[in-house]
């Protein structure tokens, strides 16, 4: 490896790091995109289109939920590394006894509230679905918000290990995930019926009981001196977590908003069958982004830790690094669109279409996500995300209702509600470059630098 990074002409420890971890990721990562791609077909053969239709836009609708963790897996990962960084082995222990503990009290409240309501809610009605699998997908919903919420607490090991830098471990928790879950629904097919529940409660153990061993692992080796301790849970500690995880709380409904409200919309306005067309386009496509994640994504934790020592010539060639690694994103992305009807076909089959309105609107998604990413890493690292909460806050009110007029009033389909979210992500393109310029500047005043 030392011979490597001289060949490449990187010297900085932390860089080295970077890049060890972008192999190993890079390796899972590829694994876990491959195992999900094999996991569609079979899924569909298992489930049939409508199904699968509807058990996308149930996973988004349960994605929602993710924002009770109110901000404290980001908090962490920037408080943790900062402790981490300073030697401060108490402070980081109070820092995640105080995260593990707020997040178990507020998930099983969330459990314990949504069973009840469960009961009173027609789902059928909801996902815009057959009135007979309103019985499954109650009992569904039950097993998929429990097991859910036991995953909003465990997966807040995975933030340990992507403060402290080891940036590649949550690539080999989403790869075993994957490969478990190809091998099980594979099983499955072997059967003579098909169910949404049986599939649906699968699908959701699986995550939590890797991380729980993941987690036993960790506290009883690597992070034993960091084990959660009722006896370290402190407000004071809280509200240092809450101080920037409050914001990233926001930012994150925001995101789930723009993001995940997508299949919902389509399931509505159109059915849940055309929420299968999409979410292919979108699968396929985002592979760039997937690879393109996994480049950038340790460098959220080491610009903490570089900015925490004044490294600014680090981050300024780190951030010159990641945008020339852009420019080859536009190129991947004609390459995937010249291929795109001869993959379909291979993939799912000739029943399914998806039309060249929709591969271009995804393009620009990913073009226009990948871009804003560049600066993202940095801001958020060094948790002066003010301005990110305001920009996410408008986000809010414009995507929906741009979704629909592009989709029903301008006739564009779903590809109007991928449209919809692209200009929801023209303010990051814009303003995360400027703010990047001002704070590394130190020009930054007011809104800018908070």
């Amino acid at each position: 490896m030392n011979k490597i990074y001289k060949k490449i002409g990187v010297s900085s420890t932390r860089t080295q790091n970077i890049v060890k971890h972008i192999g190993w990721s890079t390796l899972f990562k590829g694994g876990s995109i491959l195992a999900n791609f094999l996991l569609v077909p079979i899924t569909i053969a298992y489930l049939n289109q409508e199904n699968y239709g509807v058990w996308l836009t149930l996973s988004s609708f349960i994605s929602w939920f993710s924002f009770f963790d109110i901000g404290l897996g980001n908090g962490l990962r920037n408080k943790f590394a900062e402790a981490k960084a300073m030697g401060n082995i108490k402070l980081a222990k109070a820092y995640v006894s105080s995260a593990y503990f707020t997040i178990a009290f507020i998930s099983l409240a969330l459990i314990a509230l949504f069973l009840i309501v469960n009961i009173f809610i027609d789902w059928s009605q909801v996902f815009n679905t057959n009135p007979e699998l309103q019985e499954d997908l109650r009992i569904l919903m039950s097993v998929i918000v429990v097991f859910f919420g036991l995953q909003l607490i465990s997966k807040l090991i995975t933030t340990i290990y992507t403060a402290d830098q080891n940036h590649s471990l949550q690539g080999k928790v989403d790869f075993f995930t994957k490969v478990f879950s190809l091998l099980i629904v594979w099983l499955l097919t072997k059967t003579n019926d098909s169910s949404l529940l049986l599939f649906g409660t699968v699908i959701s153990i699986l995550p939590v009981a890797i991380l729980i061993g993941l987690n036993l692992l960790a506290f009883t080796n690597r992070y034993k001196d960091y084990s959660p301790s009722i006896k370290f849970w402190k407000k004071a500690h809280l509200k240092d977590i809450m101080g920037v995880g409050f914001s990233f709380f926001i930012i994150q409904i925001a995101a789930i908003v723009l993001f995940s409200t997508d299949n919902f919309i389509i399931s509505k306005l159109f059915g849940p069958a055309e929420v299968v067309p999409y979410n292919l386009a979108y699968k396929y496509y985002s592979i760039i982004l997937m690879v393109y994640s996994i480049i950038i994504a340790p460098y959220w934790s080491s610009f903490t830790e570089a900015f925490a020592k004044e490294d600014y010539a680090w981050i300024k060639k780190s951030i010159i690094n990641i945008q020339r690694i852009w420019l080859l994103i536009p190129i991947a992305l004609g390459i995937l669109f010249l291929y795109s009807n001869w993959f379909f076909k291979i993939w799912v089959g000739s029943e399914i279409k998806i039309g060249i309105n929709l591969s271009l609107s995804m393009i620009i998604y990913v073009l226009l996500m990948t871009f804003q990413l560049i600066y993202v890493q940095f801001i958020n690292g060094l948790g002066k995300i003010r301005l990110q909460l305001i920009i996410s806050v408008i986000s809010i009110f414009i995507n929906i209702p741009l979704s629909y007029f592009f989709a029903k009033n301008l006739d564009l389909g779903t590809s109007g509600v991928i449209l919809a979210t692209c200009i929801s992500l023209i303010f990051s393109v814009i303003l995360w470059p400027l703010q990047y310029k001002k704070i590394i500047s130190k020009t930054a005043h007011g809104v800018w630098n908070k």
